[in-house]
């Protein structure tokens, strides 16, 4: 079986480009990521809530008799005019601007996407799936079709600047969304134990900046945010390099009217303390962020519209300052972790938690093998070796979670994931069923 799983990866790295993502999500994804999950989902539609175009806001339940909950905000870009709104301006643009289907769940994304959600990371030919400590949880998976990283407040028109088309309508409705979706859940599971908040790139910036509010519904008696590869970075001065995007989404998005509703310990004129805030305001919660130095993918939102230079050299480098600060800012608060490894060729580096966790592992001192013979050890293309402990995903999720244990590892540059032999197979692959 091994063999012939290994046969079927190798085949697939020769099909052609434009079909390599048919033949992939057809065929190999659910080798890759072990069939992904197939929950007994219930689709529940909320009065007042709406994707950007209008369209009814639709959400999703597992119920188990686990006392845990799990909540989990997809990303997908996000959009401030014509372009990025309508879905023209493709990966730089929000997320599905059609809205939401009623078999959303079943589609690639809700089913594979996320180890997190299916309770396992889920292993590959010649690797074991593994068990998460989310394995069994209540999950409420929220989807995203407003734009607004789940938190914006404004009703927008955007005009075609080709003059193509007619202005477009397009309804920022996330703040409403995700309050109503979390009042919903705290009458459904009264009695939460452990309550985690986390997703993934846009996804990620909404669990840090709707945490509070959510959090304040919810009211579990242990809370955990893990934000995946969507930080707030700190932005005091007007030339902060994030500062553009935060007074861009600002305005468009009306966050006055959300963050305005926040306590004192958060300043509307630095986005980043959003950070502080949720640290002070709930120091008995564990909070964590996640994401690679080499992101090129939320970097280049973050920068690549804003900012001259604005090559993909120079953007690695804003975002390696900025990362630089958040992190000065985490080690401020004795309840924030951080698990922030190099660089995985998966999705230009972008989010730690999706699809699989192979390449998701830090290690906090990773370095040029430092001797001779350690150059003869399988695979022989490697140079570079862990000189501490060597952590993945699944570790940093346990040691979290159910030990409550402050974990932060900010590896440092290395080519070890650009060197493994099963990441050159594999990357291809995920990243054609992703679309890149």
């Amino acid at each position: 079986m091994k063999r012939l799983l290994l046969a079927c990866l190798m085949a697939i790295a020769l099909v052609p480009g434009m079909a390599r993502a048919e033949v992939i999500v057809s065929a190999i994804v659910s080798v890759l990521v072990d069939g992904g999950n197939n929950y007994n989902w219930e689709k529940v539609e909320l009065p007042g809530t709406k994707c950007g175009n209008g369209s009814q806001y639709k959400f999703y339940v597992r119920r188990t008799s686990s006392p845990n909950l799990l909540m989990l905000l997809e990303g997908g870009g996000a959009c401030w005019d014509y372009d990025t709104c309508s879905g023209r301006a493709g990966i730089l643009g929000a997320a599905n601007p059609n809205g939401i289907s009623d078999d959303y769940i079943t589609q690639f994304t809700a089913k594979y996407v996320s180890p997190i959600v299916n309770g396992a990371d889920p292993g590959l030919p010649l690797r074991s799936r593994t068990d998460l400590v989310t394995k069994d949880w209540n999950i409420v998976y929220m989807p995203y079709c407003t734009g607004d990283v789940h938190i914006g407040n404004n009703v927008k028109t955007y005009t075609d600047p080709t003059g193509a088309n007619p202005p477009l309508t397009w309804y920022h409705n996330g703040y409403t969304n995700t309050t109503a979706v979390a009042n919903w859940a705290k009458t459904q599971f009264p009695s939460v134990q452990k309550f985690l908040m986390t997703g993934y790139s846009a996804g990620g910036t909404a669990t840090s900046a709707g945490y509070y509010f959510v959090r304040k519904a919810i009211n579990p008696a242990r809370g955990y945010l893990l934000n995946d590869s969507g930080p707030i970075f700190p932005a005091a001065t007007t030339t902060s390099r994030s500062r553009p995007l935060h007074d861009k989404i600002r305005s468009s998005w009306n966050l006055d009217s959300v963050f305005g509703l926040l306590p004192a310990t958060f300043n509307i004129n630095d986005f980043g303390t959003i950070n502080k805030m949720v640290a002070t305001e709930f120091p008995n919660d564990q909070l964590a962020y996640t994401g690679y130095t080499r992101d090129y993918n939320y970097s280049r939102f973050s920068y690549e519209r804003f900012m001259t230079p604005n090559d993909e050299a120079s953007v690695h480098a804003y975002w390696k300052e900025d990362q630089d600060k958040l992190v000065q800012q985490l080690n401020l608060y004795n309840n924030f972790s951080y698990f922030i490894p190099y660089s995985r060729q998966i999705n230009a580096s972008h989010c730690s938690t999706i699809i699989t966790f192979m390449g998701a592992h830090a290690c906090q001192q990773m370095e040029k093998k430092r001797y001779w013979y350690e150059y003869l050890e399988f695979p022989q293309s490697q140079t570079y070796k862990c000189y501490s402990e060597f952590v993945g995903m699944d570790k940093f999720l346990t040691r979290w979670i159910n030990d409550n244990q402050r974990v932060r590892i900010y590896e440092p540059a290395n080519g070890y994931n650009d060197q493994d032999p099963g990441m050159q197979i594999v990357a291809p692959l995920i990243n054609g069923a992703l679309g890149g």
